[in-house]
């Protein structure tokens, strides 16, 4: 696709749970784009939220959504069993994709739907929203930068108390882990954009809260995973602690990063703000300072990058390839949590997938 910026782009958002609000509201918030479709499953339901939200086409299959024309590109977020399948047959129908994390059930699904977008002349990005925070573009320019020299330790901690607004999150088979993959996949990812490649994972894992009391009254029981302790090496040398959670009544907003340096602290999303830094041969002052931050609505950076590579003014990223990353990562942590020893990421290959 070759627009102008004048050009609106139509978006199809396929999938009307929790996740479609901060995409459409992303998308809207970016400007250029058009959203024309939301899909679902449930007719009476989507219709109800197309009407709330001002969208005029809702859709409850999304394959007529694929086979028209007007549609330049979709949004999927829809519950994670049904990625792979709606990701390859949109790259098959030539649209551009936006896929919601986690890519794929597991490294193997992830590598079928990247073989599609090889075929389809790479139109796929997987949506790691937490990039995009102003505070995580700013850590990121400094590290390029070398501005706090070699980087020692980094702890991050993904924690909420978990999903309570539909059961198919604790459900093996709609999904194919737990914590690790409902929030971990995100700080996997935070961790690689910021740091470099992790390189290997010991794991430790448990399940504290076994039944669930929904929004709705239900109560679901689950073997999966909510608490887990994963610790990384990184290509470049330094070591990661990461603390997962699904069961922390506060949570993080976000999330939690600490990140100890040569020549510096720097804390992200704690109680001293969205970013603040202790490296006095940087800022020159003695103390804790925080950086400037620009003030954006949610979604707003992270989509307009988005219909910026569709119009082809910006380079395509690595997110496609991220995403598959993130999964073998996870893939590992479930791996070493078993084998209860350190493994090299895709030491056990497609074996090592999810409990």
């Amino acid at each position: 696709m070759s627009r102008s910026a004048a050009d609106r782009i139509a978006v199809a958002v396929i999938g009307a749970g929790f996740i479609a609000d901060y995409h459409i509201n992303g998308l809207r918030a970016a400007g250029g784009a058009d959203i024309a479709v939301l899909v679902g499953r449930r007719a009476e339901a989507v219709q109800a939220k197309a009407a709330a939200l001002g969208i005029g086409r809702a859709e409850t299959d999304y394959r007529r959504v694929l086979d028209d024309g007007a549609i330049d590109a979709v949004v999927i977020a829809t519950p994670d069993d049904t990625h792979a399948r709606i990701a390859i047959h949109a790259l098959e129908a030539g649209k551009r994709v936006l896929l919601q994390k986690p890519m794929a059930l597991d490294s193997v699904q992830c590598r079928a739907i990247l073989a599609a977008d090889e075929r389809a002349g790479r139109r796929l990005t997987v949506s790691f929203m937490h990039r995009y925070f102003p505070e995580v573009r700013w850590l990121r320019g400094q590290l390029e930068a070398g501005a706090f020299g070699a980087v020692h330790s980094v702890r991050l901690r993904n924690a909420t108390p978990g999903a309570d607004w539909t059961d198919w999150f604790f459900k093996p088979g709609n999904v194919s882990g737990g914590v690790v993959m409902q929030l971990g996949v995100h700080g996997i990812d935070l961790v690689q954009h910021l740091l470099g490649s992790i390189e290997s994972v010991a794991a430790d894992m448990t399940t504290a809260r076994p039944e669930r009391q929904l929004a709705d009254g239900r109560r679901v029981r689950t073997e999966l995973e909510d608490n887990v302790l994963a610790t990384y090496r990184l290509a470049g040398g330094a070591r990661v602690s990461h603390e997962m959670s699904y069961t922390e009544l506060a949570g993080c907003d976000r999330f939690r990063l600490e990140l100890y340096a040569e020549r510096g602290t720097v804390w992200l999303r704690t109680e001293r703000g969205m970013a603040a830094l202790h490296a006095p041969s940087v800022t020159g002052a003695p103390g804790w300072s925080a950086p400037g931050l620009p003030e954006e609505p949610p979604g707003a950076t992270h989509h307009r990058h988005w219909l910026s590579m569709l119009r082809g003014d910006a380079p395509a990223d690595d997110t496609a390839a991220a995403g598959l990353r993130s999964i073998q990562v996870a893939e590992t942590i479930y791996a070493a949590a078993r084998a209860g020893r350190r493994m090299t990421v895709g030491e056990e290959g497609e074996k090592a997938g999810c409990a």
